[in-house]
């Protein structure tokens, strides 16, 4: 992750973990201690982190790496895993993702060192630049933009009016249309029946070079990994990214597509306008998915399909002819 765009602050003691939540401890000392908190897939040394009960575990994990799950999870796991067991593993999580980081301070924001912007850059009126942020060559950002610390913009990019730009990474030639966001936090939480419980988001958003966002987009940044959209790829008007999602090389997503958390995308997908895809679920490369399409399982390469729930295309319209006629 980016150390500038929020305070890291393990290494974290059990006892301030189990100060946080109710829990039961398996291979944990009272002197244990964990650096960070990060998805399954970026474990290291001393890092905890956490898998749900449908959740693959990856192997050789290190011997002092800490799992939060369940009691029945934990009966999968190696017997000498670390483990911290509750009874609500997304409760767990949100607790603890705040233990372990929280947004930079005014003051710290105050101390980053003053923004570098490149040769031959054009920044329209009321553009504000934070501390940190490092713009290449030939950038033009129009009027009422807000290039939030430590964000970076890639040599020949465009960012237009009133788009805001906070924990991102922009390679070069990127163009973001008006009035998009990146880099907010995701819509991730645990449900309380008194008040819900935020999940910190540490990630970021990274751009790949030659994409284009079109106007009025939202790309959320991850909460344990980053989100990633691919090279030369283009979403147009009013397309919604959430946490976490990785989208591949020259694909293309027509208005109001939304994607949903943790959906991994491959190379070359085409959407049609208003297409829904679900979190948690793989759409292989070179698929076509027809507009207002929902996509709910995941789909192989060279899949083209239509409807909601989404099926092959040939199949969904000879059902429709069957049912409706021609028409």
């Amino acid at each position: 992750m980016h150390p500038g765009f929020f305070k890291k602050l393990g290494p974290i003691q059990i006892d301030v973990i189990k100060s946080s939540i109710e829990c039961d401890l398996s291979n944990i000392s009272e002197d244990d201690s964990f650096d960070d908190f990060v998805g399954i897939e970026n474990v290291k040394e001393k890092s905890l982190s956490f898998v749900y009960d449908h959740g693959q575990v990856l192997k050789n994990i290190p011997d002092n790496v800490g799992l939060i799950c369940s009691k029945k999870k934990a009966k999968e796991l190696d017997s000498k895993q670390k483990t911290i067991i509750v009874k609500n593993v997304q409760e767990a999580i949100a607790k603890i993702s705040n233990i372990f980081y929280r947004d930079l301070s005014s003051e710290e924001k105050n101390k980053l060192s003053d923004p570098i912007i490149g040769n031959n850059c054009e920044i329209g009126k009321n553009v504000i630049i934070e501390n940190g942020v490092i713009i290449g060559n030939n950038v033009k950002i129009n009027h009422g933009a807000i290039i939030k610390h430590n964000c970076k913009i890639g040599d020949g990019s465009k960012i237009e009016s009133n788009s805001v730009i906070s924990n991102s990474i922009l390679e070069e030639n990127i163009y973001i249309g008006s009035n998009s966001a990146l880099g907010q936090r995701g819509f991730g939480f645990s449900l309380s029946n008194n008040k819900n419980i935020k999940i910190f988001h540490h990630g970021r958003v990274v751009i790949k070079s030659n994409a284009s966002i079109g106007s009025g987009c939202t790309i959320d940044r991850g909460s344990f990994s980053d989100t990633i959209i691919g090279e030369n790829t283009y979403l147009d008007n009013l397309c919604h990214i959430a946490h976490n999602v990785e989208i591949g090389r020259n694909s293309a997503f027509a208005a109001m597509t939304g994607i949903a958390g943790s959906a991994k995308v491959g190379n070359n997908v085409l959407t049609g306008g208003q297409v829904g895809i679900a979190g948690h679920i793989t759409i292989g490369s070179n698929v076509q998915i027809a507009a207002k399409s929902g996509v709910f399982y995941n789909l192989k390469d060279g899949e083209v399909v239509m409807g909601n729930p989404a099926i092959n295309k040939y199949k969904f319209v000879k059902t429709y002819k069957r049912i409706y006629g021609k028409r």
